[in-house]
């Protein structure tokens, strides 16, 4: 019994800190990510922009697509805002980085080194901000998505925009993680470019991929994104069964923990 006595106060004292270093984690990411939602309201901009380059792709290039999904037996709609979802997580994401570059030129980075802040909260908290954009984002293109003819599944909904939001927070950490490697927007901007032209086009985002050649599909297949891009549209047309959903998911969550690893990993160097 003495044992047992002497044995629990340092287990209780383990998890009262695990529980204060997290409690700290939290408070400190909020902070970050506060700061960072007063810098994105009080210039709009970029989430306007983020917001109507989706709405307009739908609006405008969907139409072209129906008489090629026709030909599948699809609707152009259900076909192409699942794929727009995807387009929104990577590409709204990926250019997160371009901010960051700007706060490190400013100093910001620098004031936040000297903090006794956690390396891994200051990463977390520019995330936080960035999947609520996403977030808010899908929601609208969803929406638009219904009031122009969109047939979907109502389960399979919330299923694809977790999708969305997982795979645009990897590509938000991996952009932060790079910005902050390179430090200046023009090698970082044909990087993006030269990265995200090929996933655009070998993703099936715009273009059916089963209208290409076969060595352009077999180029596809082993694209992460063209599994994520058909994870969600599977959701949307309600299969939520695990043949269906389970690469696009699973390259989801590599690619997330690999971003996140890779961003904790230079925030740390970075404030070393």
């Amino acid at each position: 019994m003495n044992a047992l006595d002497s044995s629990a106060p340092p287990r209780i004292a383990s998890r009262g800190a695990q529980g204060s270093r997290l409690s700290t984690f939290f408070r400190e990411s909020w902070i970050v990510f506060n700061r960072q939602i007063r810098m994105n309201l009080r210039n709009p901009i970029w989430v306007i922009v983020g917001i109507m380059q989706p709405v307009l792709y739908l609006l405008l290039f969907s139409p072209l697509l129906e008489p090629l999904i026709e030909q599948l037996g699809g609707n152009q709609f259900n076909w192409f805002v699942p794929g727009m979802l995807v387009q929104l997580g990577i590409f709204g994401a990926m250019f997160a980085g371009f901010s960051l570059i700007g706060e490190w030129r400013e100093g910001v980075i620098e004031a936040e080194r000297v903090t006794p802040a956690n390396r891994t909260a200051l990463l977390f908290g520019r995330l936080y901000r960035d999947v609520l954009q996403i977030f808010v984002q899908a929601l609208i293109l969803v929406a638009l998505g219904m009031v122009t003819g969109m047939r979907f599944e109502p389960i399979g909904i919330p299923v694809g925009i977790a999708i969305t939001v997982v795979i645009g927070g990897a590509c938000a950490a991996a952009s932060n993680a790079f910005a902050l490697q390179v430090k200046s927007e023009d090698m970082m901007a044909p990087v993006m470019n030269m990265l995200l032209m090929p996933i655009l086009l070998l993703s099936g985002i715009f273009l059916p991929m089963d209208f290409g050649p076969q060595w352009l599909q077999s180029l596809a297949d082993v694209i992460p994104t063209k599994h994520i891009v058909d994870a969600v549209r599977s959701a949307f047309e309600g299969d939520l069964s695990f043949g269906a959903l389970a690469p696009g998911v699973a390259w989801s969550a590599v690619i997330f923990v690999l971003a996140v690893w890779w961003g904790t990993h230079v925030f740390k160097k970075e404030n070393a």
